[in-house]
């Protein structure tokens, strides 16, 4: 049992596929068929079920996983830590999120004021990141909805209204609010389920009895702004996306629902070590997003950040 064959078992686990786990590995597939075989032979139980091509971890596979997370974890905690006593360069930060769109504002200022620091960056939806999290693969996620776990904590960074964005020219266009019951029916953008917005979003129209009629669902959440100019949809989307420039001309409505807003918290797994440039990254988001916050009004939240665990 060695490093590469654990770090391969690692990716596989969370792929469940082992083209896309090659793929990431940059090795054969075959290469990583061949390893997961003779870590399964060397430990003497099966780590996934096969069904034709599709593999699943089992419990086996979840119990070892737990432990490979870990011992790799502190392997690279030790890196990191080396790497910070010896010093030379302005370090490396590795950040998640469900649309890339978030960090985008965050790193113009970031990186001009650490000029040296090698920042890296992953999408990913909230499942992967917890993921990644606890198997210590990304030093913060920047996500809109709890990431479950004992070993993970939060600091919130934002909470905003979620408005209601409509084409020009649409009948909802120059309203200041509009209600749930006028959506039904309508054509609908929206992300795929599990995405914070798709949560909302069904949550809202259940308990209204609404349905709207859904016209595109993807998994690039920062394209719906320019589906809804383009007058394919309506959508439901954080006042940042109004706030922060926007590349389509639509109008904005608040809904008439009382929980119609999302927070967006800082996650880390809670025991990783943090390198001086994860520290001042994670430092500087609390400071970036500081400015979204302040005295109430559309879109505007007024919840300072506090830790959650």
């Amino acid at each position: 049992m060695d490093l590469l064959s654990l770090r391969c078992f690692q990716v596989v686990a969370r792929h469940e596929h082992i083209s896309r786990a090659a793929a990431e590995l940059h090795v054969a597939q075959p290469s990583v068929s061949r390893t997961i075989a003779r870590l399964e032979a060397e430990l003497g139980v099966p780590l996934f079920d096969r069904r034709g091509r599709r593999i699943r971890l089992n419990p086996h596979g979840a119990a070892f996983l737990r432990r490979v997370d870990r011992a790799l974890g502190e392997l690279e905690d030790g890196r990191r830590e080396l790497a910070d006593v010896a010093g030379g360069g302005g370090g490396t930060v590795t950040a998640a999120a469900e649309t890339l769109l978030t960090l985008a504002g965050l790193l113009v200022g970031f990186r001009a004021a650490h000029p040296g620091v090698d920042v890296r960056l992953h999408q990913a939806s909230a499942d992967a990141m917890a993921h990644r999290l606890r198997a210590r693969e990304v030093d913060f996620c920047l996500v809109s909805q709890p990431l479950a776990g004992p070993v993970l904590t939060s600091v919130e960074l934002l909470r905003e209204d979620v408005l209601l964005a409509v084409p020009p020219g649409h009948r909802l266009a120059g309203r200041e609010r509009v209600a749930l019951a006028a959506l039904d029916g309508e054509p609908f953008i929206t992300p795929t389920p599990g995405h914070w917005q798709r949560v909302l979003a069904d949550r809202l129209f259940a308990r209204a009895g609404v349905r709207p009629a859904i016209v595109c669902e993807g998994n690039e959440p920062g394209a719906i702004l320019d589906l809804v100019g383009a007058g394919l949809g309506v959508a439901l989307l954080p006042a940042m996306a109004r706030d922060s420039g926007i590349r389509a001309t639509v109008s904005w409505a608040r809904l008439d629902a009382p929980d119609c807003h999302r927070v967006l918290w800082l996650a880390r797994h809670k025991d990783a070590y943090l390198s001086a440039a994860a520290r001042s990254f994670g430092d500087f988001a609390v400071e970036h997003f500081r400015h979204f916050r302040g005295p109430a009004r559309p879109g505007r939240g007024t919840t300072a950040p506090r830790p959650r665990t």
